[in-house]
């Protein structure tokens, strides 16, 4: 009989089960087992994500892009309600709520009609002489190519009228088929501002009311983040508005009065279209200060068109050092590259419209982002 000792095992099973315990790791490295490195699993997590809202996205710019213009009016009557609510609240201290909104939109619809019509008033009343000065101003241009330093050949100058003549004659029908569709898109132009007209007295008088009238419909738990996250975009959409208003109103003044100094032909409506150029960040001011160039080239010589042209360097640096710093940080906290990126793609997007919108939506989604983020992260470092 032989002896066992306690704690022992026989020495011919040790060799199955070492093989077996080998067999076991061997499969799980190529069974259901299978360990995946954290970084992948955490970046495929990400992606699919990524992917959702990309498709959702996605899905709202061409539902935008099929209602565009009650997009576009609903956005110009947020416009007008951020500038003319602050009025309106004021005016409702000492007259009725209706007959402060009725006084402060039809102040400012007459406002800027009035404005509309004295800028074509002086443009019917310098169309002559605007003509035979760019008749001069042209003879003037071709004259000072064809000396020191460019030297271009008369030849070349007729050559060029000559193909711009045949270019017209010879696109008539494409250039009457363009002003005929100009003219329908001058409709739905009119057509978005009644509608934002009227969408934006109703935003003036109850926009609060109707806003808790939204909240009141969604499930009790939807409703603080729904509501701190509309409080946070309308705070940042409201700031940026005035803000981009009062940049605008700024840079019209600067060149308005440079341009009225330097006496150029058609200042004030050159000034309402830096104005409204200003609208569109980075990129507006200097294709409405090229426009003023021109005029000045062909009216007042190359010597004011280059002072003109400097008014661009001076006009950005101001704006970009000086107005947003102080005008815009407070509303709108985002990077000049940001800025950028957004305007170029909301206009390979959707044109003007798409590179007006682009930098408020951007500064609403990432001010909605912060909102909601701020809570759960302090919540987060309070349970750490």
């Amino acid at each position: 009989m032989r002896a066992v000792v306690l704690g022992s095992r026989p020495a011919r099973g040790v060799g199955p089960v070492a093989r077996a315990r080998r067999a076991a790791v061997a499969g799980r490295g190529v069974g259901e087992g299978v360990v995946v490195a954290r970084g992948l699993r955490v970046g495929a997590a990400y992606a699919w994500r990524l992917l959702v809202v990309g498709v959702v996205a996605y899905a709202g710019f061409v539902m935008l892009g099929r209602l565009q213009l009650v997009a576009v009016a609903l956005f110009l009557a947020l416009v007008v309600t951020s500038v003319l609510r602050p009025l309106a609240d004021l005016l409702a201290r000492w007259l009725p709520r209706a007959l402060a909104v009725v006084v402060s939109v039809a102040g400012s619809l007459m406002a800027a009609l009035g404005l509309l019509t004295l800028v074509g008033e002086l443009v019917a009343r310098e169309w002559d002489r605007l003509g035979r000065e760019f008749g001069g101003g042209v003879g003037r241009i071709e004259r000072w190519l064809q000396g020191p330093p460019f030297h271009v050949s008369p030849t070349v100058m007729s050559d060029l009228q000559g193909k711009v003549g045949s270019f017209v004659s010879g696109h008539r029908s494409a250039l009457v088929s363009g002003a005929v569709s100009g003219a329908g898109r001058l409709v739905e132009v009119l057509t978005a501002a009644v509608l934002a007209l009227f969408c934006s007295v109703f935003f003036i008088h109850s926009g609060d009311r109707m806003w808790s009238w939204f909240q009141e419909g969604l499930p009790r738990r939807a409703r603080d983040p729904f509501g701190r996250a509309g409080g946070a975009a309308w705070r940042t959409f409201a700031g940026y508005t005035r803000g981009i208003v009062i940049v605008a109103a700024t840079n019209a003044v600067l060149v308005g009065t440079a341009l009225f100094v330097l006496r150029v032909p058609l200042a004030l409506p050159l000034t309402l279209l830096e104005f409204f150029a200003a609208f569109v960040p980075l990129v507006g001011s200097p294709i409405a200060l090229g426009v003023a160039t021109v005029v000045a080239l062909a009216s007042r010589g190359p010597v004011i068109a280059i002072v003109v042209l400097a008014l661009i360097v001076v006009v950005g640096q101001i704006e970009g050092h000086v107005l947003h710093p102080l005008v815009m940080s407070w509303a709108v906290r985002l990077h000049p590259v940001v800025v950028a990126v957004s305007v170029i793609a909301g206009s390979v997007l959707a044109g003007v419209v798409g590179a007006v919108v682009a930098v408020p939506m951007v500064s609403v989604a990432w001010a909605v982002g912060g909102e909601l983020r701020g809570p759960w992260a302090g919540r987060r470092g309070v349970g750490a």
